[in-house]
């Protein structure tokens, strides 16, 4: 091997891709420090840890960025109310700027000039890793391997890398990976590609690994009463039994676990990718769910009416750029900012039903609350005057009389 090139901070999970890319990296002459971030993936890290320093990487950092991921990300989506293409909750783009400033932190504190990952040249998470990157540490250089010709014409496919591992002593599973590629967090887990790429054929039996089948789920549903502050989850209980669940991380699993044991968070879509291309995925977002419906809720109950559609065309342009990876952006710093200003109010306290796949709320109640009963009860007639809504209407007629009027002139004259 000839002298180092320097020092490039690889992420790495453990999986065939980036194990190969390590020793690849190797084999270019890099110096390689292998970076595994816990964003509440079920790994097995200290096997991880070996299997990369085995493989020859100098260092391995482990971090641990799960309460990072719910406090600083996840909680910025439920108070957007974040959706993209309204259905996709987001969960693999949060996560990506979360992990790059760790890998950005990583090779500052390294002095490594180059930062690497195990990105398809297809995907959006090239995009969002790299634009993170170069947003956080503009000198900073990156390796992508499976963008650069020397690597993918090496490597067409898996049976390449498989090969690749063998000759290298680079450890493989005994049996083959499921047909389809997945990527978990503890807000959700995603699965595309292989024979999921016929947008037709419905997603086989046994791939859902979160969620039970609501078909099968529980008869008897969870009632849970969720308390929100500043438009953020503080509070969760299950009215049944009682229990209560407080700190960001903790309400967080508890929630996966109720939506899981539901069967709630499963959507199979098709999705335009930034780069271009649309592509089949198939999500389990669990707790995300949840709180996607009963944020809803709660900021219609306490939330003015025109403040909170200005807020639905802002929540739609952040969804757009967390997807695209401009998380870092100067527009989406902005956007969160007036999002948090627009949260300010935004509390309460949320029950909901969870069963057989669905969420359904059943009733809130806020200190901040802009419903006014007496004022819009049926019975009673409160600080209104019914006779008001005469004029009020009048003049929202004025402009549908005066089109049709013009629509009636017009159809007289090409009739003539």
């Amino acid at each position: 091997m000839s002298d180092s090139k320097g020092t490039v901070v690889l992420a790495y999970s453990g999986g065939l891709d980036t194990s190969c890319i390590l020793v690849w990296l190797k084999e270019q002459g890099y110096d390689v420090i292998a970076y595994l971030a816990n964003i509440g993936q079920v790994e097995n890290f200290e096997e991880a840890r070996k299997k990369a320093l085995d493989l020859g990487a100098r260092k391995v950092y482990i971090e641990d960025l799960r309460q990072e991921f719910v406090e600083k990300y996840i909680w910025l989506a439920i108070q957007a109310n974040a959706i993209y293409e309204d259905r996709y909750l987001l969960g693999t783009a949060l996560a990506r700027p979360c992990i790059a400033q760790k890998q950005v932190e990583i090779a500052q504190k390294e002095g490594a000039h180059y930062v690497s990952h195990g990105a398809t040249g297809k995907g959006n998470d090239q995009i969002r890793f790299e634009l993170s990157c170069y947003a956080l540490c503009p000198q900073i250089k990156i390796i992508a391997p499976w963008r650069m010709p020397e690597f993918y014409t090496r490597f067409r496919g898996r049976g390449d890398l498989m090969e690749y591992a063998k000759k290298h002593g680079i450890p493989v599973p005994v049996t083959p990976k499921s047909p389809w590629s997945m990527d978990e967090n503890i807000m959700h887990i995603s699965y595309e590609a292989g024979i999921l790429e016929n947008p037709k054929n419905p997603a086989p039996p046994g791939l859902y690994t979160k969620t039970k089948d609501p078909a099968t789920s529980p008869d008897v549903p969870d009632i849970l009463e969720i308390e929100f502050k500043k438009g953020v989850p503080v509070k969760v209980t299950n009215v049944k039994d009682a229990s209560t669940h407080l700190s960001s991380l903790e309400l967080f699993v508890y929630l996966n676990e109720m939506a899981g044991k539901h069967g709630v968070g499963r959507i199979d879509i098709v999705e335009n990718r930034f780069i271009g291309m649309k592509s089949r995925g198939i999500y389990e977002t669990l707790a995300g769910t949840i709180l996607y419906h009963a944020h809803l809720d709660i900021e219609a109950f306490t939330m003015d009416r025109e403040v909170r559609k200005i807020k639905q065309g802002l929540a739609l342009k952040f969804s757009e750029l967390v997807y695209n990876g401009f998380w870092y952006s100067p527009e989406c710093a902005y956007i969160r900012h007036c999002i948090c200003k627009s949260q300010e109010l935004v509390e309460g306290k949320v029950q909901l039903s969870v069963f057989k796949g669905q969420v359904s709320i059943l009733g809130r109640e806020s200190p901040q609350s802009l419903y006014n009963k007496e004022l819009v009860s049926m019975d009673v007639q409160g600080n209104y005057e019914p006779s008001d809504a005469t004029g009020f209407i009048n003049i929202n007629s004025l402009r549908l009389k005066e089109y049709h009027r013009l629509q009636s002139k017009v159809s007289t004259k090409q009739n003539e």
